[in-house]
């Protein structure tokens, strides 16, 4: 009776496998994160645009005048006072107001609330008649949409940086008079921007943050990119870097009006 005889991997061939193995991964498991990180900027983009939608909409119902960020003209307990509960009835879904890159984003159904939103809307569209006129948050007056010299280049909404209030968090806005500043040409002045969080830990003032955070395939050296709506209604991603570098860059205008 002729007896078989079994072949057993010797350990070297289990760790030249697991080896392979090991490589295959390395290469893979990047790419796969990629393209979810992919998806993710996709969706964030199709919701920003359906945002534009809702601010569009809104300034047609309003004498062609944009919703404000933010309104100091009503008690801070109104819902009103912030433009996510404004354009919630053109929007239905408050889903649509989150970005799914965020970590734990919220609706900024309150003022308590209004640093979770990952979305933010520019300070310059808000709307502020009771601060002295040396310590404005936003223009005394609301934005009328003819105040857009150039739409297409003007950015009106953006990802943000998001979470607490008590940790200096502010993501339903940013702001465009708290960053560089255009040596020639004010209006290209951007706000603060990063592609790493950098509110966390700041020793800056809230008021003194409200920053465009480019959370999408972020790096650390400014390489991540953020969804920026445009005030023609378009949205597009744009790096750090290229929003930093201005003109020579993104080269969008960030200061449609003036602090007055």
């Amino acid at each position: 009776m002729q007896r078989r005889h079994h072949h057993a991997f010797t350990l070297i061939e289990l760790l030249v496998v697991i080896a392979i193995i090991a490589v295959l991964a390395a290469i893979l498991f990047p790419v796969f994160a990629q393209a979810r990180e992919r998806a993710r900027q996709a969706a964030c983009l199709s919701n920003a645009r359906q945002l534009s939608m809702a601010l569009y909409m809104y300034t047609q119902d309003h004498d062609e005048n944009f919703c404000p960020s933010v309104n100091y003209g009503v008690p801070s307990s109104d819902p009103l006072c912030i433009w996510t509960n404004i354009i919630q009835p053109y929007v239905k879904n408050q889903q649509v107001f989150f970005c799914p890159s965020a970590s734990n984003p919220q609706f900024a159904a309150s003022w308590d609330l209004r640093g979770s939103a990952p979305i933010g809307y520019s300070t310059l569209t808000g709307y502020d008649p009771v601060s002295p006129a040396n310590d404005l948050e936003a223009p005394t007056s609301v934005t009328p949409l003819a105040m857009l010299d150039e739409p297409a280049r003007t950015a009106m909404m953006g990802d943000t940086a998001s979470g607490a209030v008590a940790s200096k968090y502010r993501g339903y806005v940013f702001d465009p008079m708290r960053g560089l500043v255009h040596p020639t040409d004010i209006r290209l002045s951007p706000p603060k921007v990063a592609d790493s969080d950098i509110v966390g830990g700041s020793a800056l003032r809230a008021r003194e943050l409200k920053p465009i955070y480019c959370r999408h395939f972020a790096t650390g050296q400014g390489q991540g990119t953020a969804n920026i709506i445009l005030g023609d209604g378009h949205a597009k991603a744009y790096s750090a870097n290229s929003i930093l570098a201005m003109d020579r860059g993104a080269n969008l205008i960030w200061r449609f009006r003036e602090l007055r």
